[in-house]
Parts: structure tokens; sequence; C-alpha cells
């Protein structure tokens, strides 16, 4: 199966403000590593984003992703530091 990949400004601009480390990570999963997901489902605690079905989070390391996902098409969204709790 083959995805549609976009990125939204949010994305980008999130991206563009992490640390290096994380930012490198990040960029590596999501430009290089996710061409390789063969299943939406098969990211890291993958959960919907309460009753949506096109809207959906998964972790990496430390942070939360937002992605939107329509069909063949994965947006992602946001990336945000996961709460400690």
């Amino acid at each position: 199966m083959t995805l549609d990949v976009r990125y939204g400004r949010s994305f980008i601009h999130d991206l563009m403000n992490l640390e290096a480390s994380a930012y490198s990570r990040v960029y590596h999963f999501v430009f290089v590593e996710f061409k390789d997901v063969n299943n939406i489902k098969d990211l890291p605690e993958l959960k919907a984003l309460g009753s949506s079905a096109i809207f959906y989070r998964f972790t990496l390391e430390n942070h939360l992703i937002g992605i939107e996902v329509t069909g063949q098409i994965v947006k992602f969204v946001r990336i945000l530091p996961k709460p400690h709790l």
C-alpha cells in the first residue's frame, strides 16, 4: 500500500523548534523510516483523538506526533512534548 504523505505548516514549525537531538530523531523517523510503515496501526502507541475517525496521535520518544489520515493520505499535523504524568 502506497501512502501519500503530507506535512502541515504547524508540523514543520514544530519540527524546526525542537532541540537538536529531538529534531534529528523525529526528522529521521518522519522522512526516512515512515516510508517503510506498511500499516498505520504499526505506529508506536497509536491512538485516535477522541471519537475522531481521521485524527490520531502516536508517540516517538518524548513527543506526541499528531496525524490526519484520510484514505491513503497521511498528513503530519503537530509535534508536541509528551506530558509528564
